[in-house]
């Protein structure tokens, strides 16, 4: 295990890239938030972290992040391999082509199959309980969603709400790194009647979950081959202007 200060032209990542192995495959992990969580999701820098990857050399980044559930069959302790997204931020940099060469990356499909096809396969042989698919609402943050706001996203039939997928799944397509979320349902966003979003529900049930993706990351982890049949590694062909 080893700590890297890696500098980008972005500026800091939210903390040193730390290094190490796992199942004999090469593996580097950025705590999004930070150590001690101090870095809130619309003040991340997305960009300087998918850089310092690539220049670490990665190839494949599974994100687990902690979401509510917009559906009743989504509940709290599940997982979710979100396969779309719909961006409700403001003002997040998503892009590493803001000057220069011009790029339109495709994010027809933003989340890389074949990660996703693996991450399905081993959680259905762990028993982990979890859905093969779904749509995560991004919201700016750091505060919850009104009612209005909830209801409005379950009838566009989106799956899951949280805060961090956008801009990250577009940095890494543009960095031509494989990308896919591993939501964890912490709680049923306020959607509910008579519900509230519970900070204290929300850390308990992501102790919970925590055990179930760690259990999902050894498994998988050694399972990534350099030789994917996806596209990601060639995201940039025929996008730049």
């Amino acid at each position: 295990m080893g700590e890297h200060k890696v500098y980008t032209p972005y500026g800091d990542t939210s903390d040193m890239v730390q290094t190490g192995d796992l199942g004999g495959q090469r593996v580097a992990f950025i705590p999004r938030h930070a150590r001690n969580h101090r870095i809130p999701p619309h003040a991340i820098n997305y960009r300087a972290n998918i850089w310092a990857l690539r220049e670490m050399g990665v190839k494949a980044i599974l994100a687990p992040a902690a979401v509510g559930s917009l559906q009743k069959d989504h509940a709290p302790g599940e997982l979710v391999f979100v396969d779309q997204f719909i961006d409700r931020t403001r003002g997040r940099m998503d892009t590493f082509y803001d000057g220069g060469p011009v790029c339109h990356v495709s994010t027809a499909d933003p989340v890389c199959p074949d990660l996703r096809r693996l991450l399905n396969e081993r959680a259905k042989a762990l028993r982990l309980p979890h859905h093969v698919s779904g749509t995560y609402v991004c919201i700016q943050g750091p505060r919850f969603s009104t009612r209005a706001e909830s209801n409005l996203f379950r009838s566009w039939g989106a799956s899951v709400i949280g805060m961090t997928m956008y801009p990250e799944c577009v940095l890494a397509r543009e960095a031509q790194i494989c990308y896919a979320t591993i939501a964890m349902v912490t709680d049923y966003d306020c959607w509910m009647t008579g519900r509230v979003v519970d900070n204290q529900e929300v850390v308990r049930t992501m102790k919970a979950n925590v055990d179930k993706v760690r259990r999902l990351l050894a498994d998988v982890v050694p399972r990534i081959s350099e030789k994917r049949p996806c596209s990601c590694g060639r995201a940039l062909e025929g996008a730049m202007v």
